[in-house]
């Protein structure tokens, strides 16, 4: 026999599993029940971690307006760590939980479920009157027709204390001597510290998120909640995701991968530059002078480039000094000055050269094979072979 606000009784239950595009998770059901009044709390999760145990029972909380006094627990490892004989090491993370809400946590001897009848029972009534033949799209779904049946017909069954009123009725009675609850909730977001590697992403539960191309090779931390999923560098929050639940998706903010591609892009023409400068040193004044008249570096580096390939780099050099000369700093009067030295020396226009792979190929030299080696095979021998025996 208990008294009305005194205690409370948690358990998990298994309910199969749920598939979530790839990843296929445990449906863990977190059920807490009121002893004297026989309220339920119910609500599903995708595993049984010590994040969703808290979870549970801050909506449990939440849910009633206020909590009992003593939390009777099974010898879960989200609550009891050892236990040599009457000696109990609870979870450390349980007990600065129970000290924020101001609760005893208290643990049923080994081998007495019966000392937690309660949440057995309720967990049973709940397979046989809420489960069978349950449908729902995903575990928001389920969730919002759980949270239903406990305010409905849950509550409206027979108060096992007294059957004389309903659960209802009963926790009417109760719920005014329930501890009243802090104001300030406690945080039971998922903490991880993650190194970012060679690409901008971070893997956080099964799935990576992305992260700006500047965190690379980093070391970052993941703080989630059953919604979102943050990742700080320090006190700062570097990215935000929706979270997901499936397995080896990218989840990635679009301004970061427009950012990364910019990057590249700057690569590749900074690359690019530095070769023609190596190779064209008169060419570097002809940027600066191209940039100053907002001209677009990166076309006219790929021209110079190109034009390297076709004339030559001794050539292209005096063509950019006869353009800076004119004051013209543009690819076309490179071209025009190339043109002028070529007709100058009498020489052909250059034509490049491009075949296709098969005509390229069609002219390669092939090493006839010896056929000895075939008769070897087939067990059949030449003329003039001899037996070695």
């Amino acid at each position: 026999m208990t008294l009305t606000g005194e205690q409370a009784q948690v358990d998990w239950a298994h309910f199969g599993h749920l598939d979530i595009g790839r990843a296929r998770r445990p449906l863990m059901a977190f059920v807490m029940v009121l002893s004297w009044s026989r309220r339920i709390y119910l609500h599903f999760f995708p595993d049984a971690k010590m994040e969703n145990f808290l979870r549970g029972h801050v909506g449990a909380f939440e849910s009633w307006g206020g909590l009992p006094r003593i939390l009777l627990y099974d010898n879960l490892k989200s609550a009891v760590l050892e236990r040599q004989g009457d000696a109990i090491r609870f979870h450390p993370t349980l007990l600065d939980f129970a000290g924020h809400y101001r609760y005893e946590p208290r643990p049923v001897a080994v081998a007495r479920g019966n000392e937690k009848g309660r949440v057995e029972r309720a967990i049973r009534y709940i397979r046989d009157s809420f489960w069978p033949a349950r449908t729902f799209v995903d575990l928001v779904d389920l969730n919002r027709q759980a949270e239903a049946w406990c305010l409905g017909q849950a509550a409206d069954r027979p108060c096992p204390q007294d059957k004389t009123m309903t659960v209802r009725e009963a926790f009417a009675q109760e719920q005014p001597r329930l501890l009243a609850l802090p104001s300030n909730p406690y945080v039971t977001s998922e903490r991880k510290e993650v190194t970012v590697g060679k690409t901008p992403y971070v893997r956080f539960d099964l799935n990576d998120y992305s992260v700006p191309h500047t965190q690379v090779r980093k070391t970052l931390t993941v703080v989630a909640n059953q919604e979102q999923v943050r990742i700080l560098d320090g006190a700062g929050v570097v990215a935000q995701h929706p979270r997901s639940y499936d397995k080896g998706c990218q989840i990635e903010d679009q301004i970061h991968i427009a950012k990364l591609v910019e990057r590249k892009g700057q690569a590749r023409e900074q690359r690019g530059m530095s070769r023609l400068t190596q190779a064209v040193p008169a060419s570097l004044e002809l940027l600066e002078r191209a940039a100053e008249r907002g001209e677009g570096i990166g076309g006219i580096t790929s021209a110079l480039s190109r034009l390297v390939d076709r004339y030559g780099a001794a050539d292209v050099q005096a063509a950019v000094l006869a353009a800076l000369a004119r004051g013209v700093p543009h690819p076309h009067a490179v071209r025009l000055a190339l043109e002028v030295q070529r007709e100058a020396r009498n020489q052909p226009p250059p034509v490049a050269v491009c075949m296709p792979r098969h005509v390229a190929e069609r002219d390669t030299v092939v090493k006839p094979h010896k056929l000895e080696s075939y008769d070897q095979l087939t067990g059949t021998k030449t003329k003039g072979d001899k037996d070695e025996s």
